[in-house]
This record gives C-alpha cells, structure tokens and sequence, in this order.
C-alpha cells in the first residue's frame, strides 16, 4: 500500500493503524514522490490526500492513471461535491471523508484490493495494475 498525504501525523497514523493488520504501508509526503513510488512500488491499492502542495491529489490521480490501474483510495477533509466528482473523474476508486473509523478504512481497502484481485483473474491477464 501507498499512502501519499502532506500531513507527517496522517501518515504515521496509517502505519499504527494498518501495519498490525498485514498491510505493508510505505509513505511519501508530496504528489511527485508518490506518482514516482507508485511506478517503483507498483503497490497493491493508493490512499491519496487531496489538498498538498506542488501537485494536489487529482493531479496525482491523474499521472499514476496514465500507468496504472492500481486501485485509488482518496481520503479527505474535502467535502465539496465539485472536488469529490472531480477527484472520480481523474481516475480515482472510491473517495472517503476524513474523519474515518479505522474498522470502516480496512474494509474499504480490504474491498478495493479485493476487487482489484477478482478483475485480474477474471480477464485472465498479466497485472491488473498495468496498462499495457
């Protein structure tokens, strides 16, 4: 998993929370490191903050949509429906509230990188993540 969030607290709150639970949580704190840990990575679902400097997180969206299909999780404080559509329109998956119970976090992502595994099998192709 990629976490990409502006905030150090976010960040390591998602490894507390998500580490004990068998998820290897890597994390990087700009938009231009997580597009380029998400080509390096290639990680199983993206947890994405919208609001960060230098490239916000539909701009981020979108660069790691023109490699990947990786699963897209965005979790903000953001609650405009302009920049949620917006945030959907660029390629993301889902897109949650902050703040957010750690129980319905893991679901979410549980289901996400579930999906993401039954499409892969499904179309009997190499990676789901890739586009080739």
């Amino acid at each position: 998993m990629l976490v990409i969030d502006d905030d150090d607290a976010t960040t390591e709150m998602f490894k507390l929370i998500l580490e004990p639970k068998q998820f290897e949580v890597h994390v990087v704190n700009t938009g231009p490191e997580g597009v380029a840990a998400a080509q390096r990575i290639s990680p199983d679902i993206v947890v994405l903050d919208l609001l960060m400097p230098e490239m916000n997180g539909t701009e981020v969206c979108r660069e790691i949509r023109a490699f990947s299909q990786v699963p897209i999780l965005v979790l903000s404080a953001v609650s405009k429906p302009g920049m949620v559509a917006q945030a959907l329109d660029e390629g993301a998956d889902d897109y949650l509230l902050k703040p957010i119970t750690s129980s319905v976090l893991i679901a979410r992502l549980k289901r996400l990188v579930w999906r993401a595994r039954a499409e892969q099998a499904a179309n009997g192709s190499g990676s789901v993540y890739q586009i080739t």
